[in-house]
């Protein structure tokens, strides 16, 4: 009887098509109370020239630091489902209070990533520490909601952690803004001169000084409208300490999320920023918010809550 072979010759499988890069070119929710925020926005504007952003202040209930943190959440989740029906891809908690007060609840609520500025500013601080000790500068809330030393010791417990409430940097900031008269393109240079005053080098080292004693090396600007009092502070606590800014790490954290997930904005893409604010005085926003932003902010929309 004969047998019948049948020789099999092997599978080549096809190879796969290159798949094309995903690109993304929503834009990316950034919110805050008020102006500070805006210090955010710029470093991810800077950081990813090609990402449209759309930016809310919510300027008719600035300030949120003497806030409960519970009625800060209702105003997140508020706020961070409006930005998500205007179909941002992401969205930027800039206000640390904020953070503090809703980041895990919207994390948990809304279908695109949320971050804050608190862990990056935090991780920053662990991996900048050469004696384990770090200070933090904020408003009330997020000093008592110990959202950084929870996060700076969760990456390291052997760091300790001196937190100080500084809430009239915000009013020194803003001050600083107004007296910094001048074309847009020399701003940096003249609010280095405006913040670095007697009376604000007076209120600074009341702030500070015990901080600077606790032997700190690294120092977290805990508010986003405190980069914009750098030489101040720094003035203060000496070339030796590191000051760490969330609006610069959060920045870093945006773009490294969106490159995980294949979402950036195609290399074509001509970014666009749109501004609002649920305050009244859409000039005063428009002028202060181009001084933050480091452009010309041309068109500023209000919200009006009841209506949204």
């Amino acid at each position: 009887m004969e047998t019948q072979q049948t020789t099999l010759s092997p599978q080549v499988a096809a190879a796969p098509e290159p798949s094309l890069p995903a690109f993304d070119n929503a834009p990316i929710g950034v919110f805050d109370s008020g102006f500070g925020g805006l210090t955010v926005a710029r470093e991810i504007a800077k950081a990813l020239p090609r990402e449209s952003i759309v930016y809310l202040g919510d300027s008719a209930r600035c300030p949120y630091g003497p806030r409960s943190l519970e009625e800060v959440d209702g105003f997140v989740q508020q706020i961070g489902g409006w930005l998500v029906q205007r179909g941002v891809k992401m969205v930027v908690i800039a206000c640390n209070t904020a953070t503090a007060a809703g980041l895990a609840h919207a994390q948990q609520t809304f279908p695109v990533p949320v971050i804050g500025v608190v862990e990056p500013g935090a991780r920053a601080a662990a991996h900048a520490t050469r004696n384990n000790r770090v200070g933090v500068i904020a408003t009330k809330a997020t000093v008592e909601s110990d959202a950084y030393t929870r996060a700076i010791r969760h990456l390291d417990a052997g760091i300790t952690v001196f937190s100080t409430a500084t809430p009239r940097f915000v009013e020194i900031a803003e001050q600083g803004i107004r007296m910094a008269e001048g074309p847009l393109e020399n701003y940096t240079s003249l609010a280095s001169k405006v913040y670095i005053r007697p009376a604000f080098e007076e209120i600074a080292r009341e702030y500070l000084e015990p901080l600077r004693r606790t032997e700190v090396d690294t120092l977290v600007l805990g508010c986003t409208h405190f980069p914009l009092l750098k030489a101040l502070i720094g003035s203060v606590m000496g070339r030796d300490v590191k000051l760490i800014s969330s609006s610069t790490e959060a920045a870093r954290d945006v773009a490294d999320i969106l490159a995980s997930r294949g979402a950036c904005a195609s290399v074509d893409h001509e970014a666009r920023y749109e501004f609002f604010t649920t305050g009244n005085d859409i000039d005063e926003f428009r002028s202060f918010g181009s001084r933050v932003f480091r452009e010309p902010i041309d068109a500023v929309a209000r919200v009006n809550w009841a209506d949204a």
